[in-house]
């Protein structure tokens, strides 16, 4: 019991040095057990904490939710419509793209409830109630239900939240699931009752030239004019409840949705961000920060460098493949260029000279308080690092090369299905595995996939791969490039790509026609799938058994960490759990000579424009708008049009779409990036350094009312001027 007394005071705590008030991504059942309201209101929240949440009652909370896979969204009308980033909805609004329907080029803009684009597989997940389980899980530890190291493991959390489930009364609620996570390393859990809508469509979006315009160049920079939004609607059963698509479904009428603002905002205004940030990692030692930078980014540089190469050219040359491999590209190019800035900041932040200062301070404090596990931990992670270094080195090329960048292979479970069903001659097993195989080349050779370009990229990724690692750490399949193709990579490849079953239509309808295992066994394509899967399974078991009981170190670390900095209050790391981080619009001054101000207008847009390069294009129809000024009440006093702003909110991946509000908690912008010089944040947050980007809403909807003409969209939210 007096462990438990200790572990809740240091949570209070900073686990670096003493926070200022705008550090933080914290948990919203936290806010009154750490105090947070004073601090708050001294940068200038106008609300009760109450209003933002409260478990009793619906609050600013109940507008916020997870968009798609790994964004979030926020509510901006009664009638459900969503407002998140364009990157974010940008695999939807390519899934509805083709050459004939260039939404992705032209925009798409809905004017009625009847042009609104079912989008298949598209969700919107509400956090519906947050439990602290965390003495339960304790209490499992003690009756030896279940060791300390497991209860960091997906099987116990996932029986766990069932378990719970089962006892609440939310368990019959349709569209209802359970997800507990650790927090503080594994000091503390909560379980989250997740709410999830499965009838979400496409309303609005501007042309990537708006949407992403600046590109690769300006991802991650400041100053940026990228008007980063896109606007969906949840549809739900006649009653309120998620159902799936139906054309019966309505808009869902929303208990809770967002006033937005058009006051505009001043330096230093009060500025809160409500979202699910995914990853940090601030309890890293230095050891653990050099882990990261050697093992993981640099592997993930190179690979996907040699990819995008591939696909950039693939994509100028043809409208087709653009649209196929816009969303990839995409996706790939953003934690490519992550990770390049991630490494060079830790060097320009000196992000390795303040861990080791910590480090330092950590052993006088356990040396001082005589705790022997203290003494010894930050020794025990330096020594899991050397274990882990090679191993997860050449396990991030084998991932970036085989599971991330080569797309081709065979299913390997489909193919022993029929195997065996040949083998024992039973003709109901054949005919069903064959419809399986159907499906399986169906989703290979879907409307996103070119094999030609895949062949490709594969000619770069196999050899640079070879190159890399140990000959140890190489798939059976490289011996076959060896011995019959006498070390020639480009004539494996085409082999590979021209013969395999599911190489083409041709090939597959005559496997089909006359199927046998002695094909199946001579079939490239299922040799190499066969053998990139066995060599992951082998490399993935060698990084597991390396790690050891490294989460526990991590556990007895960060409770060292809290004990030492108490009682100035921390938040955990993100773990795409919902947060709130509070700060204030502010420029900044990145380096000698250099000052950014804190916020843009259209006016850099018609300065960026480059007509030769398609990342600073701007639409005919926005320079006629820009040169009449019909910017309508969005305009900024001088008559400007605002487009981009910088907050000092603690953010990251994640947090993509989140609502930016004000000291009354209202909408002011869209949160869409983070700056270059701050990219080692997600390991140590810097306060002088650290910005949000946002889309000013006053751009947002400039463009859905003058360039979209969607004034129906405009008249449904609630506006206060």
């Amino acid at each position: 019991m007096k462990k438990l007394k200790v572990l809740a005071l240091a949570l209070l705590c900073a686990a670096f040095s003493p926070a200022k008030a705008d550090e933080g991504m914290w948990l919203l059942q936290m806010m009154q057990e750490q105090n947070l309201a004073d601090r708050m209101k001294a940068q200038g929240l106008k609300i009760d904490i109450a209003s933002i949440y409260n478990p009793e009652q619906l609050t600013l909370k109940d507008a916020v939710g997870i968009f798609g896979g790994g964004c979030t969204g926020e509510i901006i009308s009664p009638n459900g419509l969503i407002l998140t980033n364009h990157h974010c909805g940008y695999g939807a609004i390519q899934q509805h793209s083709s050459v004939e329907h260039d939404y992705l080029t032209d925009g798409f803009w809905a004017k009625s409830y009847q042009e609104e684009i079912p989008t298949p597989g598209l969700t919107f997940r509400f956090v519906e109630r947050i439990v602290d389980v965390t003495e339960k899980v304790n209490e499992d530890v003690k009756k030896g239900k279940v060791t300390e190291a497991e209860t960091f493991g997906s099987k116990y959390l996932k029986e766990l939240a069932e378990k719970e489930l089962k006892k609440s009364d939310l368990k019959k609620a349709p569209g209802i699931t359970a997800q507990a996570l650790p927090f503080y390393e594994g000091n503390r859990f909560y379980l989250f009752y997740i709410k999830t809508y499965k009838d979400v469509r496409m309303v609005a979006a501007p042309p990537s030239s708006i949407g992403k315009f600046g590109g690769e160049t300006d991802n991650w920079m400041w100053p940026r004019h990228t008007c980063d939004f896109s606007i969906f609607r949840i549809y739900a059963d006649k009653d309120g409840n998620p159902a799936e698509y139906s054309k019966d479904n309505v808009p869902l009428k929303s208990k809770k949705y967002l006033t937005i603002s058009l006051k505009g905002l001043q330096e230093g205004d009060y500025a809160m961000i409500m979202g699910f940030p995914g990853s940090t990692s601030r309890y890293l030692t230095e050891s653990e920060v050099r882990l990261r930078m050697e093992a993981t980014n640099v592997p993930r540089i190179e690979v996907r460098e040699a990819r995008q190469n591939v696909l950039r050219k693939e994509m100028a040359a043809s409208d087709k493949v653009r649209i196929q491999y816009a969303s990839k590209f995409a996706g790939s190019s953003n934690y490519w260029k992550n990770s390049i800035g991630m490494n060079k900041a830790i060097v320009d932040n000196k992000v390795l000279e303040t861990k080791a200062e910590q480090e330092s301070r950590f052993a006088q404090y356990a040396k001082e308080k005589g705790n022997a596990d203290y003494e010894k931990v930050v020794g025990q992670i330096d020594e899991y690092v050397k274990r882990v270094m090679p191993i997860q080195t050449r396990n991030t090329y084998f991932s970036e090369t085989f599971r991330s960048g080569i797309e081709f292979s065979a299913p390997q479970a489909a193919f022993d299905e029929l195997k065996t069903a040949l083998q024992k001659e039973n003709k109901k097993d054949i005919a069903k595995a064959l419809e399986t195989l159907k499906k399986e080349f169906a989703n290979i050779h879907n409307k996103d996939y070119d094999h030609e370009v895949d062949r490709k990229v594969a000619k770069v990724l196999i050899p640079l791969y070879a190159s890399k690692v140990s000959a140890e750490a190489l798939p059976d399949f490289y011996q076959t490039v060896q011995k019959q193709f006498n070390g020639d990579y480009n004539a494996y490849v085409d082999a590979l790509y021209d013969n395999s079953i599911f190489a083409s239509e041709k090939n597959f309808d005559a496997f089909m026609a006359n199927p046998t295992v002695e094909a199946i066994d001579k079939d490239l394509a299922v040799q190499y799938t066969v053998a990139r899967n066995a060599k992951y399974k082998e490399l993935a078991d060698q990084l597991s058994n390396a790690r050891g009981d490294i989460n526990l170190l991590h556990k007895t670390y960060v409770r060292g960490l809290c004990e030492m900095y108490a009682p100035t209050p921390k938040a955990p790391d993100a773990n795409f759990t919902l947060r709130l981080t509070y700060g204030n619009v502010k420029s900044y001054d990145p380096k000698d000579g250099i000052h950014y101000k804190y916020y843009t207008t259209l006016k850099g847009v018609m300065e960026k424009e480059d007509p030769n390069n398609p990342e600073f294009v701007v639409p005919a129809k926005l320079k006629e708008l820009y040169a009449s000024k019909n910017f309508g009440r969005y305009a900024l006093p001088n008559g400007e049009m605002p487009a981009c702003f910088l907050t000092t909110n603690d953010i990251t991946g994640g947090n993509s779409g989140s609502p930016v509000m004000n000291g009354n908690g209202e909408l002011i912008g869209t949160a869409f990036d983070g700056n270059w010089e701050s990219l080692s944040g997600d390991i140590n947050f810097d306060n002088d350094l650290q910005r949000c980007i946002a889309v000013d809403i006053r751009y947002v909807l400039f463009i859905v009312e003058k360039l979209g003409g969607c004034k129906n969209l405009i008249d449904e939210m609630n506006i206060v001027e």
